[in-house]
């Protein structure tokens, strides 16, 4: 077996451990966040400000991330972003009071943005490699590392131990094994893959309109998956009426649905193309918020059925939409980074967008459902701006090596 193909696979490794530690220092967050609300005394004012501010530090970092990929590589961006993000959990961890927190978790939306965009990267070059579609996995173990850091966080408040002691050892240790993660990554991937840092109209080798495009299909896709984590289980207690112990099913459905579908995806779209991945990707997301929408209308067990019916398919849906449009991106041949930052800013600006639109949409008429309409109608644009700006990325993309021996 020759070298490139020995480097394939201990890369496609690699990169499976970036994706999981980065979800795990996410879902370390995430389960902490009611002890530090608890700890600061926050409020749901306070904790929405910081959660902002993380948000947006990631959004503006993401641009940067993007240059520096095509600059300086994306296995050089992870070397330093992947063991900086998880440090940089130290400060939310640690801030004395609301002021510093504020900064302090500015600083640590940042992090995330940068190891964002350059695990991103250097996944679609790992996958130019392999010659054949790996990337859904990869976002797949990413779910699973944030299911872990949530479950490590209930584990230990179960046997008292104190979150933020919990929160400071992530931060300790996890950057070591982003190291040992980046060990295993591609020779400068970006510059095998992509000749000059600096090429092309716009971001990288591909002209704005088409990122807009694919910018627009991550928007409409990031939101509606950001309206099902948010609201799925408030659906479930305001207006289907459940018990309390059972709304929070509503989300875990569609979080299994996405989740397993990640994993598994990668063979689907080797079978079906891209393009008919993500026409079906938008049309079982569609048909999910349709059912979702429509539950409330029928009696008794029904609804529920029919709504939880309806958030798997829209987890079996948006599974595939962000795998599908980053090897599109990674396709087109040439340095990737700018082009996937502006597509990963689009998408990250619906996640962000979405969940305060609808729950002003709802205030402002009084029903949940009215702004549920707003994912539904955006699940189908997924489809109606994905799929012919794959179509036109496929045109002008260079024909895809085809290694004399595949990695497996």
């Amino acid at each position: 077996m020759n070298k490139s193909l020995i480097d394939a696979r201990r890369a496609r490794v690699g990169v499976f451990g970036l994706f999981s530690l980065s979800g795990f220092v996410m879902g370390l967050w995430a389960a902490g966040l009611p002890s530090l609300n608890d700890r600061l005394g926050l409020g749901a004012a306070r904790l929405g400000t910081v959660l902002l501010l993380i948000s947006g530090g990631a959004l503006v970092s993401m641009l940067v991330a993007g240059r520096l990929v095509d600059r300086w590589s994306s296995r050089r961006v992870s070397w330093i972003g992947g063991p900086l993000s998880a440090v940089l959990l130290l400060g939310p961890a640690l801030a004395p009071s609301y002021g510093p927190l504020m900064a302090l978790a500015l600083a640590f939306g940042m992090g995330l943005g940068v190891v964002e965009v350059a695990i991103n990267a250097h996944s679609v070059e790992v996958e130019r490699v392999y010659g054949r579609p790996i990337i859904s996995a990869f976002h797949g173990t990413w779910s699973l590392g944030g299911a872990a850091g949530g479950v490590l966080t209930s584990l230990a408040l179960r046997v008292s131990v104190d979150p933020q002691a919990l929160l400071v050892a992530g931060a300790v240790v996890v950057p070591f094994l982003y190291l040992l993660a980046c060990r295993l990554l591609l020779p400068d991937a970006a510059r095998q893959a992509g000749g000059q840092a600096d090429g092309g109209e716009g971001g990288g080798t591909l002209k704005w309109a088409l990122i807009a495009l694919l910018g627009v299909a991550a928007f409409a896709g990031h939101l509606s998956e950001g309206a099902a984590i948010d609201w799925a289980a408030l659906h479930a207690r305001w207006v289907l009426h459940t018990d309390p112990a059972d709304a929070p099913l509503a989300y875990t459905i569609f979080s299994v649905a996405m989740t397993t579908v990640r994993l598994l995806g990668d063979p689907i779209r080797a079978r079906l193309g891209s393009v008919r991945t993500i026409q079906l990707a938008g049309g079982f997301a569609t048909l999910g918020y349709v059912l979702v929408l429509a539950a409330p209308a029928l009696g008794g067990p029904l609804r529920v059925v029919c709504a939880w019916t309806g958030w798997a398919l829209a987890g079996v849906g948006l599974a595939t939409v962000v795998p599908v449009l980053f090897s599109a991106v990674g396709a087109a041949g040439g340095p990737v980074g700018r082009a996937l930052a502006m597509v990963t800013a689009f998408g990250y600006s619906g996640l962000l967008l979405g969940p305060a639109v609808l729950g002003y949409v709802a205030e402002a008429t009084e029903s949940l459902p009215v702004a549920l309409i707003i994912p539904a109608v955006l699940a189908a644009v997924v489809a109606l701006s994905g799929a012919p700006g794959i179509r036109l990325l496929t045109r002008q993309s260079p024909p895809a090596p085809v290694p004399a021996e595949r990695p497996v």
